[in-house]
Formats: structure tokens, sequence, C-alpha cells
């Protein structure tokens, strides 16, 4: 079937804001751009995100619509039809983000599901798929990550991905950002994330304590479970804070790190 309206995930970071610049470089077709929002991010994200949907509609591209998780039905603990954060889950279910037990249900539930549900009841995705036409998605992983590009598993879709089209890597990816005259974005990343490096999760103590705060509270609220000790898997956040405030050089050696996959390519 034939492929015309096209969708561009976008997740806030390098290779999906490069993405969306090479396509207005290349003046190639985007009907609609997609940013899941967890509620997680850093608020430097959140305003460049505000700042790039700006840059985007005065070149002539779609402006960002945000998208989020809502509840479809009242429970023990939340509300129908509320807006549900990933941290107000974490809290409300006493858990940890999914990554951190080894699993990827964080990006499926509060990416991708918020994603497919605003395409269904968008018009021109009504309109094409009813003539028969399928919907094209980018996704923004770069060149250095080919094995990521894999075929849409829903039939309604094809799944694009122009940064490895294109051969960009993620210097390319940057090299593009500067070219249309725009700051390199921070990392995207939930600043509760179980995937933080330590200089990370301390950088984010330093600039954003209150933010740190919420995420040690998230990770007293989950039980420990067999070797998960908190939100660094093996060990706890609180742990990496005490370590460095006691001005200990080693760290205890760290299971290798699982790539959370994001759906829309951060």
């Amino acid at each position: 079937m034939k492929s015309m309206t096209t969708v561009a995930s976008y997740g806030g970071g390098v290779n999906s804001t490069a993405m969306l610049i090479g396509m207005q470089e290349r003046g190639e077709r985007v009907d609609l751009i997609l940013f899941a929002d967890t509620g997680g991010e850093v608020p430097e994200t959140y305003s460049y995100v505000q700042r790039f949907s700006k840059w985007l509609v005065a070149n002539g591209m779609p402006e960002i619509t945000p998208v989020w998780k809502t509840t479809t039905r009242a429970g023990r603990v939340f509300g129908a039809g509320e807006r549900l954060t990933l941290e107000q889950y974490c809290l409300g279910m006493g858990t940890l983000p999914s990554i951190a037990y080894g699993m990827k249900s964080c990006s499926l539930k509060f990416k991708r599901e918020p994603q497919d549900k605003y395409i269904k009841t968008w018009a021109p995705a009504i309109e094409a798929l009813g003539r028969g036409e399928k919907l094209t998605r980018l996704i923004g992983f770069d060149a250095g990550e080919p094995w990521r590009a894999v075929e849409s598993p829903d039939e309604k879709f094809t799944n694009r991905y122009p940064l490895i089209e294109w051969g960009w890597d993620r210097e390319e990816c940057v090299e593009a950002i500067i070219r249309a005259g725009l700051c390199v974005p921070p990392k995207s990343s939930c600043f509760f994330c179980p995937n933080m490096k330590e200089i990370e999760i301390l950088q984010l103590r330093d600039k954003h304590p209150e933010l740190l705060e919420r995420a040690l509270t998230m990770e007293k609220n989950a039980p420990t479970h067999g070797s998960i000790r908190g939100l660094g898997r093996d060990l706890a956040w609180s742990q990496i804070i005490q370590y460095d405030a006691d001005q200990m050089a080693f760290l205890p050696p760290r299971e290798r790190e699982m790539p959370c996959e994001c759906y829309d390519g951060e």
C-alpha cells in the first residue's frame, strides 16, 4: 500500500531534533510531530521542545504536539480519564520504572501508547487509512545503531529511519543542529531513569535538587526485589549520593546498563 501521511516521533534529544532538521533541509513532508510527555523530563528539555517547535513552524513545518498517558478506568489508586505521569504511576503502585527490572513497559505505556491513541483520532490518519494507505512513522535512530531499524509490527504503519538512510551518526546530527542555528539539546531522559550514570545523578543533585529528592522518594517507596536495590538496580541512588558525600573515590561495580530503547528514538 502507498504511504503518504507522515508522523514523526520527537523525543526532545539530539537524534530526533536532527532528523526533523534534515527533513526540513530536504523539503520532505512531515504531517504530524508528536512528543510523548512522560511528565519526567528535566526543565531544560521542556524549554527546548517549546523553542524548537517555534523554529519548526517558522521554517514551514508542523508544530510539536505533546501527548501523554491517561487512565482508562478508575482503580484503587487512580481515577478514570486523568492524566497519568510515569512518576505518579510508580509512586501509586510502589514500584520503579520497569527498566530497573529489565523490562521496557514504561516506554510502551508512556511513549508509544499515547502516540498511537492520538493517531487513531487524528483526521488525516483516519482519511489516509480509509483510502487504503499506510502511515509512515519517522523514528530518529542514528546511523550508529542500524540494528534498531525494524519493520513496524502494526500493519497500519511503515517505519522509516531517516538518519540511518542519510548515514548520519551522532556527530553529524550535532552538526546539523548547529547548522540550523540552534543550540544542541540536553540529553532527553526522565530525571529518575535507572540508566542514568553516577555523574548524571550527581549533576541532577547539584542542578535540580528538588528533582533528585522526588527520585529518592520514588526509590524509598519501592521495596527492594532480589538484586534490585533501587534506581541504580544493584545500587540505590541514595547510596551513590552518600558515597559522594563521604568523598569516596570508589563506587561498587554496577551491573551492565540495559538500553531503555525509548520508542521515539531517544
